[in-house]
């Protein structure tokens, strides 16, 4: 019988206790896997979400909360700005580059955004099959939306209003895919993107508006009409006549109806969800945001201190777990020595027989430590295996604009992982080990 299969043999012997140390080992290491996983793929994130984006402007609110729902697209918008003061503070000086964005529909969980052209060059995205949208209700959508779903060039999907999946859906306009981007490894991958007029025509921005606009002003001039009418009759019998052929053959109402449609088309949709600023120089950080901030109606956030202040906040979280999975470790490494340190009192007059057919006082110090080392090593395998199962279920049930671990790669930090459990497998049976080692041949057979 070898040396493995001797460690095995006197695992099993104690099945009770070796799975209690496994399982302990496996839990902690499956919560520190979770943990570094996800604290480096949140942090990955942060950087590509803002790498090129400097400023933030929104409606006035939280700003955290403006950065969550433009960057990361994981909340509601603090509201709407005008497009029109939007447009006047890209034209800054020391503005490079301003994108508007459009929120308030989505299709299964991706969020649709308006935007412009310009939105794939600040984030630096290419487009891997199709083209660019050029006209309303076409659409180009992120790889994983095109994976997840499915979905290929030609195919058409129809919208649900508000950023939630169980929102009406718009039957009455459907989107065309003419697109799909190559993978970016950002937020954007999880996105459907169009152009402005997209998102108004969706929610009937300009029509309803119009409408209810050109009706109001109807009723008004059948009013005034009505109530000035005899005395028109009486003192401009003339010029009513003259003015009754060009209402016959000009149409006054329909005239200023027309001229209404056509200001709301010129203005149509003349609210956008935010602008996200790219500045022309690092003077731009302390002049832009208190413009912002203090001439204007709307908030300017910066991504960078915002980004910093929510992974502040997540990181205390993060780190009351680790420390909790260090605990779990120790006492995984207690039940270790426990289970060994017990076990040589059963064993010890195996080990003395052992000796006197020849097995060195090394081998038996070394069979110990051996058998600690294969128990904290199965449950820092089995740990990993846990912890990867817990980032996919985590995938599963997050929104599908925030998933972003990848449960399935390996993290060059779970090999320290493993190297902690079987080092602490080696500290756990150094005791139990060394106590092998002094085994006393005569005194344990002549005690039997």
């Amino acid at each position: 019988m070898n040396n493995l299969q001797l460690v095995w043999k006197n695992i099993t012997q104690q099945l009770g206790s070796t799975l209690l140390s496994i399982l302990l080992t496996a839990f902690g290491v499956a919560i520190l896997c979770v943990i570094y996983i996800t604290g480096d793929a949140f942090e990955k994130q942060l950087t590509n979400n803002t790498k090129n984006i400097d400023l933030v402007v929104g409606a006035k609110g939280s700003p955290l909360q403006l950065i969550l729902s433009s960057l990361y697209h994981v909340d509601n918008p603090t509201g709407n700005i005008a497009l029109a003061e939007a447009r006047q503070l890209g034209n800054n000086p020391f503005v490079e580059l301003a994108v508007p964005i459009s929120l308030g529909d989505n299709y299964k969980g991706h969020r649709l955004i308006g935007t412009e052209e310009s939105y794939l060059t600040l984030y630096d995205l290419k487009i891997n099959e199709g083209v660019i949208w050029k006209k309303p209700f076409e659409a180009v959508i992120g790889s994983e939306v095109a994976r997840k779903r499915g979905l290929k060039i030609g195919d058409t999907f129809n919208t649900a209003h508000g950023l939630s999946a169980e929102g009406h859906v718009h039957d009455e306009h459907p989107f065309h895919i003419v697109g799909i981007l190559a993978k970016s490894s950002s937020v954007v991958d999880n996105l459907i993107l169009c152009n402005l007029e997209s998102v108004w025509d969706v929610h009937g921005l300009a029509h309803g508006e119009l409408h209810d606009d050109a009706h109001a002003t109807h009723e008004h001039d059948e009013e005034h009409d009505h109530a000035h009418a005899h005395e028109e009759a009486a003192a401009h019998v003339h010029d009513d006549h003259e003015h009754e052929e060009e209402i016959v053959s000009e149409k006054p109402n329909d005239v200023y109806v027309k001229n209404i449609g056509e200001d709301m088309l010129e203005n149509r949709g003349d609210e956008v969800t935010a602008l996200l600023v790219k500045y022309a120089s690092p003077a731009a950080m302390g002049i832009v945001p208190r413009l912002v901030n203090q001439s204007t109606d709307m908030q300017a956030a910066s991504p960078a201190i915002e980004s910093t202040r929510l992974f502040s906040l997540l990181g205390v979280g993060l780190d009351s777990l680790a420390i909790l999975a260090y605990i779990i470790m120790l006492i995984a490494g207690l039940s270790v020595f426990i289970s060994l340190y017990n076990a040589l009192k059963e064993r010890k007059y195996d080990l003395a027989i052992m000796r006197s057919m020849g097995a060195s006082q090394t081998k038996l110090f070394g069979l110990v430590l051996v058998e600690g080392l294969v128990i904290t090593s199965i449950g820092g395998l089995l740990g990993l295996v846990f912890g990867h199962l817990a980032l996919y279920m985590i995938n599963q049930q997050a929104s599908a604009s925030a998933d972003f671990i990848e449960a399935l790669h390996i993290n060059s930090q779970e090999l320290f992982l493993i190297l902690a459990a079987c080092v602490l497998g080696i500290c756990a049976a150094l005791i139990p080990a060394i106590r092998a080692y002094k085994t006393s041949i005569s005194t344990i057979l002549a005690e039997k």
